[in-house]
């Protein structure tokens, strides 16, 4: 089974990803950060490096659920291959930091990847709004991450909610983040817990 954790930057997909892999002994794909070798330059240069940092995403992605599927395990995964194509790549298209050229070339070569994939069994969506990503960003201070400005995050947001609201590829769980603190209180996980319990038993 393959579970999936989308949300924007700062939502808390990793965090929960972590958790519930932990609480339900799945085994969880997380997204490559550390290692991501264009990530620091784009943020300090977005025009540049914005389709070299777009298709390293798609390509670490597709391997990601090309190995889930290969595995036969229950997987849950930090971020899906649909977000880059459907909310991060036109967002830098239609803010002009990314060619039209190039952002034609990364649709063709998504749609390509697409038809080999399957969607997620269950998505569970992060929806939040921007000071709580603002406040998690900042918390987790990581350097490169200083430069993302309001309105960066206020047009991935839009892109996020037009992109759930036409979401049909599988079961979906929205879970609205803003007052919730699932890292130091418990009731709050196991308000999560008892909800993807529910979707994940009708999935057997």
């Amino acid at each position: 089974m393959h579970i999936a954790v989308a949300g924007n930057i700062g939502s808390g997909k990793t965090t929960l990803t972590r958790l519930l892999a932990k609480h339900y002994n799945w085994r969880p794909h997380f997204e490559d950060v550390d290692d991501n070798p264009y990530l620091n330059d784009f943020y300090h240069e977005m025009e540049r490096w914005s389709f070299n940092l777009q298709i390293y995403f798609l390509n670490s992605r597709f391997n990601q659920v090309t190995d889930i599927r290969k595995s036969g395990e229950t997987v849950i995964q930090d971020r899906t291959i649909y977000e880059d194509a459907h909310i991060f790549a036109p967002n830098l298209n239609d803010m002009g930091l990314m060619t039209q050229r190039d952002f034609d070339n990364y649709k063709s070569l998504f749609g390509l990847m697409e038809s080999f994939v399957q969607p997620p069994d269950l998505l569970i969506y992060l929806r939040a709004d921007i000071s709580t990503l603002v406040s998690q960003i900042h918390k987790r201070g990581r350097e490169y991450e200083n430069t993302i400005s309001i309105d960066y995050l206020s047009r991935l947001n839009e892109r996020y909610e037009a992109w759930i609201s036409g979401y049909d590829k599988g079961n979906l769980l929205i879970i609205d983040v803003d007052n919730l603190d699932f890292v130091n209180n418990p009731e709050d996980l196991g308000d999560i817990i008892n909800r993807v319990e529910s979707q994940v038993n009708g999935l057997f």
